[in-house]
């Protein structure tokens, strides 16, 4: 939304708010929130789940980002089906820019609790996405999942120089809200978070900011909190044949999750940035690290920000663009080929008890196969990559998202198909 309205809730909703949950669905039927409908001037035709492939992966990079990873407190099949199928329906309506709950906020029965929180009554959708994927714990003994379970579907090692924290790890479920409004973003999360009252518990939760890749052309390339473009090189949503060979899942590349087809699979990492440090480093040693012009994005070797680096240029003392530098690191060219599509986000979480900023990326990336493109990869930067003496991982998870589904399904049947 534009004006001065829009100011005091939602940007002091950007400084950082937990996922709440309580209350209980009710009752059938459809209302709007009320207000402006019209939708946030970046956002597209409204996202749903229908179709070959969820939202939110391909979906022009929002700017505000809710993500949340759930445990999965019951212990039965039919609950946690039926949990999946209250998402889909509840994430359709708040997608359309509707309440979470057939009724609405301030209908139903005056003594119980509204079937949405209300936050976003008058807010348009503000291009919400919201995708679902499953952890590798969820495909355990306690649903009779795991022999679904692909390969691929891995609990991520520990990495070089990984100082994780358990409790931003991991996780059964998770959902990624993407929005142009934070507002609205939370909303999205809360609401999940109170219709899975008794079926879920929220295990860990990030709230972003400022995206720092852009998946379409549309966009230009954002930059993240060292002051750098970020994302440079990312995989487009117009880039067909690229998502179909490093992005979606295919027909055949695991028997045991055949359901997977169509879907992805998501690393979440939680990226701590050593600001305070980086700031006292010279332009030249921060471009020599990064290997990239800080003004333009354009590689070390010459050019504009989407010429390709020169790996092999000579300098004064070796190669124009250092071989430990980050984009060296991690181009496509020195990883066998491989690509991902990152949808990473800032984050500001206050400061340590040490009074430096508590900030960073959230870093968040899809790709057909975590085993080849990822483990690999990350292992090598957490070694060579000059970067990570400013880096500190502090939360790591591996999700599967499943395709989108038919009409009147729910993301997730053909894993209990």
């Amino acid at each position: 939304m534009n004006g001065s309205q829009g100011i005091s809730r939602r940007r002091l909703l950007a400084g950082g708010l937990g996922a709440l949950a309580g209350g209980a669905a009710l009752g059938v039927g459809a209302t709007r929130l009320g207000g402006d409908d019209t939708p946030s001037a970046s956002a597209g035709p409204p996202s749903t789940f229908t179709g070959p492939h969820q939202p939110g992966i391909v979906t022009p990079a929002q700017d505000r980002l809710h993500f949340a990873a759930f445990d999965v407190t019951t212990r039965s099949r039919a609950e946690l089906a039926d949990l999946l199928r209250r998402w889909t329906d509840a994430g359709e309506r708040m997608m359309r820019g509707e309440s979470a709950g057939a009724i609405g906020p301030t209908s139903g029965p005056y003594d119980a609790p509204p079937d949405d929180t209300g936050e976003a009554i008058g807010l348009p959708p503000a291009g919400l996405s919201i995708t679902i994927g499953f952890g590798p714990s969820l495909l355990d003994g306690r649903f009779g999942l795991a022999r679904r379970r692909p390969a691929a579907l891995v609990r991520l090692p520990h990495f070089p120089a990984d100082n994780l924290d358990p409790a931003r790890s991991d996780g059964d479920l998770c959902v990624q809200a993407c929005a142009d409004d934070p507002q609205v973003a939370v909303h999205a999360i809360r609401n999940l978070a109170r219709i899975g009252f008794g079926t879920v518990s929220v295990r860990w939760s990030q709230l972003g900011f400022g995206r720092t890749s852009s998946t379409s052309t549309a966009q230009q390339t954002p930059r993240n909190l060292f002051g750098f473009k970020d994302g440079t090189a990312n995989v487009k949503a117009e880039e067909t044949d690229a998502l179909k060979q490093h992005i979606w899942v295919g027909p055949g590349d695991d028997p045991d999750g055949a359901w997977l087809t169509g879907g992805s699979y998501l690393v979440a990492r939680r990226i701590n940035m050593n600001i305070e440090t980086w700031d006292r480093q010279s332009l030249r040693d921060q471009e020599t690290i990064i290997g990239r012009t800080k003004a333009e994005g354009a590689p070390l070797s010459g050019g504009g920000e989407f010429t390709e680096p020169d790996f092999a240029l000579p300098g004064r003392d070796g190669p124009l663009i250092d071989i430990a530098s980050h984009v060296r690191m991690a181009h496509p060219t020195t990883n066998d080929g491989h690509r991902i599509l990152r949808r990473g986000y800032n984050f500001v979480d206050g400061s340590t008890n040490l009074g430096r900023l508590d900030a960073g990326l959230f870093f968040l990336a899809y790709m057909r196969d975590p085993v080849t493109q990822y483990l690999p990869l990350q292992t090598k930067l957490a070694k060579q990559d000059l970067l990570s003496e400013y880096l500190q991982h502090t939360g790591s998870a591996l999700f599967a998202v499943p395709p989108g589904i038919r009409d009147g399904g729910f993301v997730g049947e053909s894993l209990f198909a």
